[in-house]
């Protein structure tokens, strides 16, 4: 019988709340169980304390069918998982002889001598099933109790990664018959995430029923995720490209992609199939769009290189950018960035340039020019577009706005030189 399966995944260490790591788990194990079509519906995450954990155990198992927990595995006395889920099933640890061999050769391969503590790492709960780790000495774990399955992972990425990929997911896949659970998303840029849900509200309330909409925005633009539940794949695809068809002449000019496309990644393709090449003239972003822009694998058929003119005597000296109107303008200016961007492109003799220039803060803005005024440039063969930024007054998101921004003019500018020409996306 096909039913919608419930997970929650629940990640254990002090680490993670004192912000000393960053949890990338949760968001990869989602992503995998939604493959599956297995629901996430909550992500917990508790520190090395015995009650907090018995505690999440508990309140998960009225939510989910299926709880992955990772973490608090390792050979020392902060982690506890394995005594917790002793308690929380009333038995006990004992030495798993099959455990215990791969461990010792884990170690023997090495030339390392064990200890106590890595023998230890061989004792789990009685009743446990035993998941082999190749990848490492923590074990992995499957328990069943009143119909909801739990599986203990380590939290090491690379260890969880192909346990689950491996051992965890395949069981999963034998045990339930789910729905499906599909994705598609729609790209934009330039349009704020409120007045695009105006210009869609329509379209938005006419949405079938299993099929839901998400906003998802992310430093200028905003993700529009369509998510189908149902049993047929082909006729969910098809439903969910009818929908992005009716959206489409909404919103087109503000479509970049679709999925897991980038804005670095259709730039890339639009230069490519343009037969163009690319230079960059940063200033307040220092170097950052050409980071992302070469990111890319293959951006050295089209990237050629980049200027960061973080002073004016590399602007006027190297970018040839006037004094004058330095002078006059100021290196915050329309005129300025224009320069820049025309400079770097004649310097490095390509189809296309672009400029960054601007105050990204926390300090140096005026009255005039307050921080967060940015100036960014596109030079083509045949004219220079500018754009001016207000943004705000955090630097970091003040760089990673601006990369948006002046990439996204970069698009415009050769879908402008060349309307003909596509992304390949």
């Amino acid at each position: 019988m096909v039913s919608t399966i419930r997970a929650e995944i629940l990640t254990i260490g002090d680490e993670i709340l004192f912000g000393q790591i960053t949890d990338t788990n949760t968001q990869w194990i989602g992503a995998q169980l939604t493959d599956i079509g297995i629901r996430p519906v909550r992500k917990t995450s508790v520190g090395d304390n015995r009650q907090d954990i018995l505690d999440a155990f508990k309140e998960a198992s009225q939510r989910a069918n299926v709880i992955i927990v990772t973490g608090g595995l390792g050979p020392t006395r902060d982690d506890i998982t394995k005594q917790t889920f002793c308690e929380y099933f009333d038995t006990e640890l004992q030495i798993n002889a099959a455990a215990l061999e791969l461990v010792t050769g884990f170690f023997a391969k090495r030339g390392r001598t064990m200890t106590e503590l890595n023998i230890q790492q061989a004792a789990l709960p009685l009743n446990c099933t035993y998941i082999p780790n190749l990848w490492g000495t923590a074990p992995g774990m499957w328990f069943e109790k009143d119909n909801v399955i739990y599986v203990s992972l380590p939290g090491v990425p690379y260890e969880m990664k192909n346990l689950m990929e491996f051992e965890i997911l395949p069981r999963l896949k034998s045990r339930f018959v789910t729905t499906i659970i599909q994705h598609k998303s729609v790209r934009t840029i330039g349009i704020g995430e409120s007045f695009l849900a105006e210009t869609i509200a329509g379209w938005e309330d006419a949405l079938p029923e299993h099929i839901r909409l998400a906003y998802l925005p992310h430093f200028g633009q905003v993700k529009l995720r369509l998510t189908a539940t149902g049993t047929n794949q082909q006729l969910i695809d098809a439903q969910l490209q009818q929908q992005v068809d009716l959206l489409m002449p909404l919103i087109e000019e503000y479509v970049f992609g679709f999925d897991q496309d980038e804005l670095e990644m259709v730039i890339g393709s639009l230069l490519m199939n343009s037969n163009a090449t690319l230079a960059t003239a940063e200033s307040c972003t220092g170097g950052y769009v050409a980071s992302r822009i070469t990111s890319v694998p293959g951006s050295s058929r089209y990237f050629e290189g980049s200027v960061v003119s973080y002073s004016n005597v590399i602007k006027m000296n190297v970018l040839g950018v006037s004094a004058e109107i330095l002078e006059r303008y100021g290196a915050v200016s329309e005129q300025t960035a224009r320069e820049m961007a025309e400079g770097v492109r004649r310097t490095l003799n390509t189809t296309f340039a672009i400029s960054t220039t601007g105050i990204a803060g926390p300090d140096g803005g005026t009255a005039e020019k307050p921080v967060g005024t940015v100036w960014i440039a596109c030079a083509t063969p045949h004219e220079t577009f500018t754009q001016l930024l207000t943004l705000r007054n955090d630097r970091k998101i003040n760089v990673e706005l601006t990369n948006s921004y002046a990439l996204n003019l970069l698009r415009k500018s050769i879908l402008k030189y060349n309307p003909a020409v596509k992304s390949g996306s």
